[in-house]
């Protein structure tokens, strides 16, 4: 598959949502949506490049973030309006063909989507995301947990030679 270039989203920290020195990327009809078949297409996808831990639902209507690990979101099917980088982060519309790899404690909420709006959820080498909102007492935790992510060893579509390895260096 030949690499597309995402847009680079960069969020500061906002004294509740950490966010990320490293941007979100968003790689834009990245592959050829077609539902049921291209959730499989990309959990496997997803696997060979070491993320996994997959699973298949919407994202939540509240600002939250992974302070322990990546994440990264397939649109198989429908349309959503998201929230990213928290309560004055941009509106971002995706749609089935887009993937978003999310830093770890970049913040992410859906505000409105589709009746058919379902994501593909993955992780670097499996791991389980911690739930953080923004709340009071997230901190100084997560900014220690997020201190201790480890760099991906691969793009979750492209592998060790494209995609946030380069971008993310």
């Amino acid at each position: 598959m030949q690499p597309t270039e995402p847009e680079l989203l960069l969020f500061p920290d906002d004294g509740t949502i950490p966010n990320s020195k490293y941007p979100l990327l968003l790689y834009r009809q990245a592959f050829a949506a077609q539902g049921t078949r291209s959730a499989e297409w990309l959990e496997d996808t997803f696997a060979a490049h070491h993320w996994t831990n997959s699973w298949r639902w919407g994202v939540y209507p509240f600002h939250h973030y992974h302070s322990n690990t990546h994440e990264v979101l397939g649109v198989f099917s429908g349309s959503a309006l998201l929230q990213l980088g928290g309560e004055q982060g941009p509106s971002v519309q995706v749609q089935a063909g887009d993937v978003i790899v999310i830093p770890a404690g970049v913040g992410h909420k859906c505000l409105r989507h589709s009746d058919e709006f379902t994501v593909v959820g993955a992780y670097p080498d499996g791991l389980s995301p911690d739930l953080k909102k923004g709340q009071p007492g997230d901190r100084p935790e997560a900014d220690q947990n997020l201190a201790q992510v480890p760099m991906p060893t691969t793009d979750p579509l492209y592998g060790a030679e494209a995609g946030l390895r380069k971008i993310w260096k």
